[in-house]
């Protein structure tokens, strides 16, 4: 069984000790645990477009803003997902795709037999907008199960008693 754990800035923690529940040994236990982290190449894109359309062509790339920005993101994601393995405390493989971050969280997930990931969209909201675009596209699509979990210091509201 391999259980894959979408790793995100804002909600991991979650994300991982929903995975450390998954007990360890034979059974139903994950044969392989995979954290995936998947960096959003338009962010760093959308700088170095909006660098050139407002100074135009022909100055210094070594001053590119979105080329700054993938290079800051490598180390920041390797820390992440390091972080994430730390907390989990078990043996795991680390994934780390570039671009849409929905895509490629559908693809990762084709081949598993479970994923976990976090709600991310407003927090206290039950429902359909606790899920972020991202997360809803993700769900949608997935071909394999998935847990989604409710991240720390979300309020859920309780609904009162009839």
């Amino acid at each position: 069984m391999t259980v894959l754990v979408w790793i995100t800035e804002a909600t991991w923690p979650a994300c991982v000790d929903a995975a450390r529940r998954c007990p360890a040994g034979a059974g139903a236990a994950p044969d392989e645990l995979a954290l995936l982290h998947v960096s959003d190449d338009e962010v760093a894109a959308a700088a170095h477009r909006a660098y050139a359309g407002l100074l135009g062509r022909g100055h210094r790339p070594d001053r590119d803003p979105g080329a700054r920005l993938e290079a800051l993101s490598r180390p920041a994601a390797a820390d992440l997902l390091e972080a994430a393995a730390h907390r989990l405390g078990r043996p795991c493989v680390f994934l780390e795709h570039h671009g849409r971050v929905e895509h490629e969280v559908v693809r990762a997930a084709a081949g598993a037999e479970l994923l976990i990931c976090a709600r991310d969209g407003e927090p206290g909201r039950p429902g359909p907008h606790s899920l972020g675009r991202a997360t809803r596209f993700v769900v949608d699509h997935a071909e394999c199960p998935v847990l989604l979990v409710w991240p720390y210091g979300a309020e859920v509201p309780v609904p009162p008693p009839v």
